[in-house]
């Protein structure tokens, strides 16, 4: 099983303390990617679930988001068990210069200072976002966390309409559509499906921020 108890894509919530408990209760192989728990702007983070049963959960981080993907770098917790099988398995990973490079990179403080100077960029980002949105009666949902965030609204044929502006605006945002499984209309209760925007504020260069912004309140619904 792989879980994102953190902060789950795309919707941005963590794993309610009694789902927890029950995975950790559960007994089974259980991954935890913990892909951007550097990334909480509102409180600390909660706590790895892999120390809750260390037995049979295996804990997996990256500098991915914290660093740059291309690096290709990552750690992970396992249970003793496993320890001699997935070093073997690893042993044609990444580069020992580039392990080693970043192992020095942590041991000297930089990558703290890093995390630190990113955590600040990225809450004013979303800060921004939320504020401009607001401004539109919208609202972004989810947990302050990450380099993303979801706006909802109140229909899919909405969500189609933005994203189809989106596009023309030189916008690269989704749907949540896009990651429903294989579901349109209504769920077996009657409900209407979910709808809404994945918005990624991490990628606009910080000079062009502010246009970014202007063009997605552009293409968006204004409930004013």
């Amino acid at each position: 099983m792989l879980l994102t108890p953190a902060h789950q894509f795309p919707l941005g919530v963590t794993l309610h303390p009694r789902r927890r408990r029950e995975v950790a209760d559960w007994g089974g192989g259980v991954i935890e990617d913990d892909y951007d728990g550097e990334f909480r702007y509102d409180r600390q983070p909660v706590g790895a679930l892999q120390t809750l049963a260390p037995d049979h959960v295996i804990y997996a981080g990256t500098a991915s988001k914290s660093l740059a993907p291309s690096l290709r770098l990552g750690w992970l917790v396992v249970p003793p068990r496993l320890l001699d099988a997935v070093t073997a398995g690893l042993a044609a990973g990444p580069s020992a210069l580039d392990q080693l490079t970043l192992a020095e990179f942590i041991t000297s403080g930089g990558y703290d200072r890093q995390i630190r100077r990113a955590r600040l960029a990225y809450r004013r980002r979303r800060d921004r976002l939320a504020a401009v949105l607001h401004q539109r009666g919208l609202r972004v949902t989810g947990i302050a966390a990450g380099m993303h965030a979801v706006l909802e609204l109140s229909g899919t044929s909405l969500e189609q309409a933005a994203l189809g502006r989106a596009g023309q605006h030189g916008l690269a945002i989704e749907g949540l559509g896009s990651y429903r499984a294989g579901r349109t209309g209504p769920d077996d209760d009657g409900h209407s499906a979910r709808a809404g925007l994945v918005i990624g504020y991490g990628r606009p260069p910080e000079h062009a921020y502010t246009t970014a912004l202007a063009r997605l309140c552009a293409v968006l619904p204004d409930f004013r």
